[in-house]
């Protein structure tokens, strides 16, 4: 076959290729080509180009017909995806679809189970109306912040996203215990919830220093505990005129074991262990004359550090005498002045089982303020919590309220 014919031929499989469409013309291609070379071959015709190019196209056998259809499918699969990606997933009607359904599948739970008000728990109707009226946060919704609501991230996150809350005082003194916030220790003694002997000295103290003012306590955490346990030992005999706690620890034994639970304990136990003897490493010389030091360092639970040093250094017969004694749900019958309590039920650190509802209520002074979500000291709220959280705007108002409009409610 003269080369004028060859290439007639190939000039005739890419006609036939232009005309069948994509998948069809590309057979026609192959077997038109491959049928001149192999003509070529076979008669032993020598290509007009070096003579290399002749004996390669003299060797070199027509490709098979499934590798030609392999790659072929692998091309098309190929074009078929670059068009999908260029018309993008909004570019779809399945994937719009399929985003706005799941963002109004979750709008709906969220504001179904999600956001809610919060339980207001208080069995004097004068202190219920007082705050419906002057600390109306209270009785708003709570929408926690929609990519962070759960109980433990709050708790996380908390202290890496949120800034200094913007709270105006008239007069603030901080308190914190022996041995803290780089004190040195005189004595061989730190601190303990159920211990309150170094706050009513200092509750004391300030007051001797203005006794005419209105005078107002706050307490979060275990300083809540500190607080609780102060009020329900003194009653009514306190200068203090009212008091706000912040997700207290209701019940010891109930808060331990919460953090005792892998996922918990993973996540706060274990941390939370390694700062208390942490908070204690530093004062070891003082300590280790009264201590195994050495055995509370191998502690790996909170239940195992109060165990070797907390119970120990208040004299307490047992660990459970003194998670007894440290429990402020025991106390709160006693408390004699307007106190507001805030806690989320989801809050590992006081289960909201153990959060006192019956007690509360046959308390006149006590008003619980309980949330679905909001974890421990978390109460995140907006797209981005950055300045202010659920609990700063329960606490100025409370605050607020107290200073301005307390007497309507000192005298029930």
């Amino acid at each position: 076959m003269p080369p004028a014919a060859l290439q007639r031929g190939v000039l005739r499989g890419q006609r036939q290729r232009e005309a069948g469409g994509r998948s069809s013309s590309s057979s026609s291609f192959s077997s038109s080509l491959g049928g001149g070379v192999g003509s070529a071959a076979a008669a032993g015709v020598r290509c007009p180009a070096e003579p290399c190019c002749a004996v390669l196209c003299r060797a070199a056998p027509p490709p098979p017909p499934c590798a030609m259809d392999w790659k072929v499918l692998t091309r098309e699969l190929s074009l078929y995806l670059e068009s999908q990606v260029r018309v993008g997933l909004f570019g779809s009607g399945v994937g719009l679809s399929l985003v706005l359904g799941f963002g109004v599948a979750y709008a709906c739970y969220y504001l179904n189970s999600i956001a809610k008000k919060p339980q207001l728990v208080a069995s004097n109707d004068r202190f219920c109306r007082f705050l419906e009226e002057y600390c109306p946060v209270v009785t708003e919704t709570y929408y926690p912040t929609i990519w962070c609501w759960e109980g433990r991230v709050q708790t996380l996150l908390r202290p890496f996203i949120t800034s200094r809350p913007q709270v105006q005082y008239r007069k603030c003194v901080v308190f914190n215990n022996r041995g803290i916030a780089g004190e040195d220790l005189l004595t061989p003694r730190t601190y303990c919830a159920a211990n309150t002997e170094d706050l009513e000295a200092v509750i004391h103290h300030v007051h001797s220093l203005h006794p005419s003012a209105p005078f107002m306590a706050a307490g979060v955490s275990m300083g809540g505990m500190l607080l609780l346990n102060y009020l329900g030992k003194t009653g009514r005999d306190t200068p203090l005129m009212a008091a706000a706690i912040f997700s207290a620890g209701w019940n010891v034994f109930e808060s331990v074991e919460s953090l005792e639970k892998p996922l918990n304990w993973l996540l706060f136990n274990y941390y939370l262990t390694t700062c208390l003897q942490s908070s204690i490493s530093r004062h070891r010389q003082m300590l280790e004359k009264l201590f195994d030091m050495d055995l509370v360092m191998k502690a790996r639970t909170v239940r195992e550090f109060d165990k070797q040093f907390t119970s120990v250094m208040f004299g307490y017969r047992s660990i459970d005498d003194y998670y007894e004694d440290a429990s402020p749900c025991r106390k709160l019958k006693s408390v004699g002045i307007p106190v507001l309590c805030l806690n989320s039920v989801d809050d590992v650190f006081s289960p909201g089982h153990a959060i006192p509802v019956e007690t509360a209520k046959q308390n006149a002074n006590v008003a619980l303020v309980l949330t679905s979500c909001g974890g421990h000291i978390g109460f995140l709220e907006g797209i981005w919590p950055r300045k202010c959280t659920y609990m700063d705007r329960v606490f100025k108002q409370f605050v607020q309220a107290m200073f301005e409009h307390g007497n309507k409610i000192l005298s029930m």
